[in-house]
């Protein structure tokens, strides 16, 4: 099964992106943790395209690509905003952070958590994200 959404680079539309992964995911034999992980998951990378990608330029599109079969789901996410240097990437020490009250700075080390394998790529001026779940 494969579905395709097309978002303008504006935050209200996170919540159209969320109902599009839940809808999309309802055949798929996930417990509501883990349909509520990959959830949250998909949503933070886009919420970063968004947000600091894209600047919120409603002009900018976000695409996003769900494909699975009985063994993954692969979630593909694609836009021409500023790409994510994952060589400059540092995984932040949550529990600091929390001790301290940051807010922000963990999305993507909880993606990496979440996710059984991500990967970023450019290709010409489209940045690319594939988030890979395994079905147990």
């Amino acid at each position: 099964m494969t579905n395709t959404l097309r978002v303008s680079c504006d935050r209200k539309n996170l919540k159209t992106i969320r109902q599009f992964v839940t809808d999309t995911l309802a055949p798929v034999p996930l417990t509501e943790i883990t349909l509520n992980q990959i959830i949250l998951a998909v949503d933070e990378i886009c919420a970063n395209m968004i947000i600091h990608a894209n600047q919120e330029d409603s002009k900018q599109f976000l695409n996003l690509t769900i494909k699975y079969d009985d063994q993954v789901m692969v979630f593909e996410l694609t836009d021409n905003g500023k790409a994510f240097e994952q060589a400059n990437y540092r995984e932040p020490n949550i529990k600091e952070n929390i001790r301290q009250g940051k807010k922000g700075g963990v999305g993507v080390a909880l993606v990496n958590r979440i996710m059984d394998k991500v990967e970023y790529s450019v290709k010409g001026s489209t940045n690319i994200c594939v988030l890979h779940k395994y079905i147990n």
